[in-house]
This record gives C-alpha cells, sequence and structure tokens, in this order.
C-alpha cells in the first residue's frame, strides 16, 4: 500500500495557498474563531450522523479515507500477468501448488487459497462476486458520506453568518460587540466553504474515480480466478480477459492473445 499523493498534494496546496493568503494579511489570529468551528463542524457532523448510521459513518470515514489517501491498487495489466503466472503453476502442478505461489493483491490471494482448497470455479465466482460486492458498498458508502459533509458544511457556514449577523444587529448600541459578531458571521462561511470544497467533495469525487478502476479489477480477478479453476491455458486467459485492459496497455499481450 503506497501514499496517494495527488489526494494529500491537492489538500495540502488547497490549504496551503489559504494559509499563506491569511498570513499575507498579518494578522493569523483573528482568522481562528471557536464558535464559528462549532457551529460549521459540529453541525455537519451532526447532519451527517442524523442521514446515516453512526456505526456506517465510522465505518464509511475510515473505508473512505484509506481508499482516498492510499492507493493499493494494481494495474490490470499487472492483474492479468500475476493470473497468466498462476494458471502455469495450476496446469503444471495442479490447484495445490497455487497454495504457495506469491501475488500481490489481497483479493487475488483469497481466491488463489480457495482454488487451492478445492472449490470448484462456480462456487468460487458466487464467493467473490460476493466479496467484490461488499467491497464496491464499502467505497460506495465512503463516497456518500465524505459527500453529504460536502453538502452539508457550507450550509452551516451560512447559519454561522446568519447567527453572526443576527448578534451584531441586536446590539448595535454596544460597538465592543460588533467585531466579534461580525467574525462569526464571515468566518463560518470560510471554513464551511473549506471543509466542502478543498476536503470533502474531492474526496468524495476521488472516492468515485477509484471505484471505477476498483470495480475494474475485481471483475478481472473474477473472470481470470474461474479460468484459473478450469486449467485453462495462459495465452486463452489473456484472449478472454485482455478487453479489461486500457488500449495502450494491450501491446505487450498482443502476442499471447492473437
Amino acid at each position: 500500500m503506497r501514499m496517494d499523493f495527488a489526494t494529500v498534494g491537492g489538500i495540502v496546496a488547497g490549504l496551503f495557498v489559504v494559509g499563506i493568503a491569511i498570513a499575507m494579511s498579518g494578522a493569523v489570529a483573528i482568522f481562528f474563531n471557536l464558535p464559528s468551528i462549532l457551529i460549521v463542524v459540529g453541525g455537519a457532523a451532526a447532519v451527517t450522523v442524523l442521514r446515516f448510521p453512526v456505526d456506517d459513518v465510522a465505518a464509511a470515514v475510515v473505508t473512505g479515507a484509506r481508499t482516498a489517501f492510499f492507493d493499493h491498487r494494481k494495474s490490470p495489466g499487472d492483474l492479468l500477468e500475476e493470473l497468466r503466472g498462476l494458471a502455469q503453476i495450476a496446469r503444471r502442478q495442479g490447484p495445490m501448488g497455487l497454495e504457495r505461489a506469491p501475488v500481490s493483491d489481497p483479493f487475488l490471494a483469497r481466491g488463489k487459497q480457495m482454488i487451492a482448497d478445492g472449490l470448484s470455479s462456480e462456487h468460487l465466482r458466487t464467493q467473490l462476486s460476493r466479496e467484490r460486492e461488499l467491497e464496491i458498498r464499502r467505497i460506495v458508502d465512503g463516497e456518500k458520506v465524505f459527500r453529504a459533509i460536502g453538502e452539508a458544511a457550507p450550509a452551516f457556514g451560512m447559519i454561522g453568518t446568519v447567527v453572526g449577523l443576527v448578534k451584531m444587529l441586536s446590539t448595535m448600541e454596544d460597538p465592543s460587540t460588533i467585531g466579534p459578531a461580525m467574525a462569526i458571521a464571515l468566518l463560518t462561511t470560510l471554513y464551511g466553504a473549506l471543509i466542502a470544497y478543498v476536503i470533502a467533495l474531492p474526496i468524495a469525487d476521488k472516492l468515485a474515480s477509484k471505484l471505477d478502476a476498483q470495480e475494474v479489477n475485481l471483475s478481472l480477478i473474477i473472470d481470470g480466478l474461474c479460468q484459473v479453476a478450469e486449467r485453462r491455458s495462459p495465452d486463452a486467459i489473456t484472449d478472454m480477459l485482455i478487453v479489461y485492459l486500457p488500449e495502450k496497455a494491450r501491446g505487450q499481450f498482443a502476442g499471447a492473445a492473437a
């Protein structure tokens, strides 16, 4: 598993640009307001928990963050190469030979072990398809939770703005209260926008893009392992699975698939 530097770099860059602009103003302390933070963060968290069960929110945040910030996926070409190797072992040594064969993907490793344990291709497909659905569902749930946070944060930013304006207008006779009230009014909008458009919504979009790639990889693995279980040749497996590869990645397998 390796860090997804695109996700981390994007968030850090967005916050860094805003931080530099604040630092250049020479008054960093005035951009920190605890009531504003409580309104936006607390409000967004409360609405998200209201929309989803608490246990689902916690699991979705962990799964979503792990998927967004870490890239543990293999390329379809790498997976196809590993499946070709497993096919060669299965044809030469039988299913038991797969038990010691090294693989890099956890999903592929589970399926390989099922073949070694003697599962038929039909049972293998049923079990792995169920696991694929659960894996996809976890990513989808993570996307929904982060998108809900992204929708709620700006709304509570506006609520905080209204609260600050009401407080300011109700105490106009006391000039000393105008500044703190205006700070709440403006900073809640800032915090809501940062949480939504720099953190939550980009992570939700990243999860959506990784979902498509992960679904392709899992489907490739299932189809490939079922062929391995049936003792198909590496070239026959390549001929079947090459459609999962991007056009530019098919060249290295073109001879085998011909």
